[in-house]
């Protein structure tokens, strides 16, 4: 359980250590970003701790009260902890903390908070515009119209393209899902929501419609997966899930390959029966020789998605505004409860 410092605690500085790869540093703190971490905490910009039993870290982890972490920071396993017996809180410049904090980690009693509600927002955005060009028929108009070279009549081509009263199947309401389904609010679309930990008063609030995931599949004109990556999860979206969509349906994967099956979603795009946006995939990298590299109905990106170049920094700044309400003695806007990584990404 989390044990934030107590709202009456004096501010104070305290003394916090870098633990993260040198790209993670390099890509996310750049030097705003540590100037602002260190008028919050005592911190050495220079050192960067990779290996907690490394003897040139030894000396500042044993007065380390806060970790910042990031991608490349090695897990916090009881032998770690012991070199930190002041360690009171960790804060991610990153998503998940699946990798970092063990059972004796949680078991500390360590206040710790990530930045993943704030690279939540770039893949987001990402699929919102996937959801607006897939209606828009972008994929078929861009190439009939470098085939042409000419004037084109997109209605007779296309005469359901358009936004307007299209469907959109959300296949979970987690933080990303959530995200996409608040950006929606702005496009005039019915929105349908797959997640059995979703209650009936959340979706309301949420201005969504729950339904089941054969229901989703079988009505939705776009389906875009934001559940997280479990061995429950995977091929969520199985061969008979995706033989339910509707011809013309566009499936958009920013969350993890592992959820959908890749070879039967396959057969259905050689096809030319579905359409897909893809920033994942399973494997992570396809075999060169897969059709879905030349397909005129797939979009295929490398995992660009998330937070990248410009919005690295939004991590950043989210972490140094949860050091700085660690320093005034308030609890974390958006801590992480070990209760609730068994269903989140």
């Amino acid at each position: 359980m989390n044990h934030p410092p107590s709202p009456s605690a004096r501010t104070h500085r305290p003394r916090a250590v870098l633990a993260m790869d040198a790209d993670s540093r390099a890509a996310v703190l750049d030097e705003r970003a540590l100037l602002r971490l260190r008028s919050l905490a005592r911190l050495d910009p220079d050192l960067l701790v990779t290996d907690f039993t490394a003897p040139e870290a030894a000396a500042a982890l044993r007065e380390a009260e806060v970790l910042v972490t990031g991608w490349g920071c090695p897990p916090l396993t009881a032998q770690a902890l012991a070199l930190m017996p002041a360690l009171r809180a960790v804060v991610h410049t990153a998503g998940t903390v699946k990798g970092l904090m063990t059972e004796a980690a949680w078991e500390r009693g360590l206040s710790v908070t990530s930045a993943a509600e704030a690279n939540a927002r770039p893949v987001a955005e990402y699929t919102v515009a996937a959801i607006v060009f897939a209606n828009k028929r972008i994929l078929d108009a861009a190439r009939a119209y470098a085939e042409a070279r000419a004037q084109l009549d997109p209605l007779r081509l296309y005469p359901a393209i358009g936004n307007y009263r299209r469907t959109v199947g959300v296949v979970g309401a987690s933080r990303i899902g959530r995200r996409v389904i608040e950006l929606l609010r702005s496009y005039d679309v019915e929105v349908l929501v797959y997640d059995p930990y979703l209650d009936r008063q959340d979706a309301a609030a949420l201005g969504v419609e729950q339904t089941t995931l054969d229901q989703l599949a079988f009505r939705s004109d776009v389906v875009t997966v934001h559940a997280p990556e479990l061995p429950e999860t995977r091929h969520l979206l199985d061969a008979r899930h995706i033989a339910l969509m509707r011809d013309g349906a566009t499936l958009i994967n920013t969350a993890r390959g592992s959820l959908v099956d890749t070879e039967a979603l396959t057969a259905h795009l050689v096809s030319g029966r579905l359409y897909a946006i893809l920033d994942v995939t399973d494997p992570d990298v396809l075999p060169a020789d897969s059709p879905l590299y030349d397909l005129p109905n797939v979009l295929l990106t490398p995992h660009i998605a998330g937070s990248l170049g410009t919005e690295l920094t939004r991590l950043a700044d989210a972490a140094a505004d949860e050091l700085d309400r660690y320093t005034r003695g308030l609890a974390f806007a958006h801590a992480v409860q070990p209760t609730a990584l068994s269903r989140s990404a």
